[in-house]
C-alpha cells in the first residue's frame, strides 16, 4: 500500500505499508541516507557487508550470527549488526540496513510496555539503540496510549518501522491506514501524517536514519567529567586530543 501526497505540484509517496515475508521489502538506497528494509518470516536472511543492520524480532525466536558470535533472540528483542551476518529461525521480524555506516554490535530488549521519554500528545519514546555520535542512526520504541489523536506532523528524513503490538491508524491528508501487529512501514521524508488509537494502546518500533542528538568530540561524558584542578577537561584546550 502506498499513500501519496502533493508537494509543489508533484505526486510523492507519504506512507508505504508492507506484510512480513522473506527478503527485501523496500529499496531506498537512492535516498540521502541509503537504507533498505528487509524482513524474515520462518526463513533465513543474509546481512551484507558495507552496512549496519538494525533488527527487531516480532514473533518467535531467531538466531543472529556475525563476526561477534551467534545469539538466540526472543520476541521483542532488538539487535545491531555491522557488516556481514545472518538472521534465521522460525520467528519473524524486520531488518533495517543503513548502507555506508558502521555501528556497534548490540543486542537488547525485550522492549518495555511504555517509553521512558515524553514525546507529543501523551505519547512516549525510548531509545533502544542510541546514536554513537551526533547524526548517526537510532532505533526507537514509540508508545501510543489508548485514545490518542496525534497532531499532524512531518519528519525531515524517512522513518522505517513495524507495529509491535496493539492497533491504531495512520492518518495522512488523503487516507486513514489501519495498523496491526506485524505491519512494517516506511514514512517518507516530509510526509504529513499522524497516529491515532481507539480503546487499545499501540507500540511501534521506529528507525531514524539521522539523529540531531548524540555525543560529539567536544561534548561527551568522559571529557566533560574529567576534572583537572576543579575544571572540566572539555574547556582545557592544551590537553585535548587533536
Amino acid at each position: 500500500m502506498e499513500i501519496a501526497f502533493l508537494e509543489r505540484g508533484k505526486l510523492r509517496r507519504s506512507f508505504s505499508a508492507f506484510k512480513l515475508a522473506n527478503g527485501l521489502l523496500s529499496d531506498m538506497r537512492s535516498d540521502r541516507f541509503p537504507t533498505t528494509l528487509w524482513s524474515w518470516s520462518g526463513g533465513r536472511l543474509v546481512l551484507t557487508a558495507g552496512a549496519t543492520h538494525f533488527g527487531y524480532v516480532h514473533e518467535g525466536s531467531c538466531s543472529v550470527s556475525s563476526a561477534s558470535g551467534q545469539y538466540t533472540l526472543g520476541p521483542g528483542m532488538v539487535f545491531s549488526v555491522p557488516g556481514e551476518g545472518t538472521v534465521s529461525g522460525r520467528g519473524s521480524g524486520i531488518v533495517v540496513s543503513r548502507h555506508g555506516y558502521r555501528g556497534f554490535f548490540q543486542v537488547g530488549g525485550p522492549i518495555e510496555e511504555q517509553g521512558r521519554l515524553k514525546y507529543i500528545d501523551g505519547c512516549t519514546d525510548s531509545l533502544l539503540i542510541p546514536p554513537i555520535m551526533l547524526g548517526d542512526p537510532c532505533f526507537n520504541l514509540l508508545y501510543f496510549p489508548p485514545g490518542i489523536n496525534q497532531t499532524q506532523h512531518t519528519h525531515p528524513s524517512m522513518r522505517v518501522g513495524i507495529v509491535a503490538s496493539g492497533t491504531g491508524v495512520c492518518v495522512t491528508p488523503s487516507e486513514t491506514i489501519p495498523l496491526v501487529p506485524g505491519q512494517a512501514f516506511v514514512i517518507h521524508a516530509e510526509g504529513l501524517h499522524s497516529f491515532a488509537t481507539a480503546d487499545r494502546a499501540m507500540r511501534v518500533i521506529a528507525y531514524h536514519p539521522d539523529s540531531d542528538f548524540g555525543p560529539t568530540h567536544e561534548d561527551h561524558p568522559m571529557i566533560n567529567r574529567t576534572m583537572v584542578g576543579g575544571r572540566s577537561a572539555s574547556i582545557i584546550q592544551e590537553i585535548r586530543t587533536h
